[in-house]
């Protein structure tokens, strides 16, 4: 069994349209959530190794939960350049060649990607679009991660938490 967990980056601004997508920073809102995710994620998970897309959206939100994740250090994301896309495959490629020592995986990466990612293991979920700043946790019943391409469909979602559910909590 593997438990992969997905991280969408916080939200990102638009608003200077001299840089390239990769450049683009958090906006005020993907400020104050990535912090709020932290806190929330860090009250059920202990601190896990993170695989971040390089895109400064991706880098600032890791940061924004490392904030307020009780133990997560900074020493526990890793810049992964492959988890710069916006294509499931190539997710799954990169996921296939990770150690199968590892039985969990944390990636924070971008849309659509990461929702298509979760329709493929765990196909129609209640979570139907993983918003910024969202969290899914799919376990999915397989032994070598080398084995995700005949794992279609033999995931389950376990939990998710999006940052409106915080705002209505609050």
């Amino acid at each position: 069994m593997k438990t992969l967990y997905l991280l969408r980056h916080a939200k990102s601004s638009w608003g200077d349209p001299s840089l390239s997508d990769r450049e683009r920073p958090l906006n005020a809102r993907g400020e104050r959530d990535a912090p709020r995710m932290g806190a929330a994620l860090g009250a059920r998970y202990a601190p896990m190794t993170f695989y971040v897309s390089p895109a400064e959206r991706a880098q600032s939100t890791f940061a924004g939960i490392q904030t307020q994740w009780p133990g997560l250090r900074v020493q526990q994301g890793s810049t992964v350049a492959a988890l710069y896309t916006f294509d499931y495959r190539k997710l799954l490629e990169w996921i296939e060649a990770q150690s199968d020592e590892a039985s969990a995986l944390a990636l924070i990466g971008h849309n659509p990607a990461l929702t298509e990612l979760i329709y493929y293991f765990a196909g129609p979920t209640p979570l139907a679009h993983l918003p910024t700043a969202g969290w899914a946790e799919l376990r999915i019943d397989m032994e070598c991660w080398s084995w995700v391409n005949l794992a279609r469909g033999c995931g389950e979602l376990i939990y998710s938490l999006v940052p409106r559910t915080l705002r209505e909590a609050s």
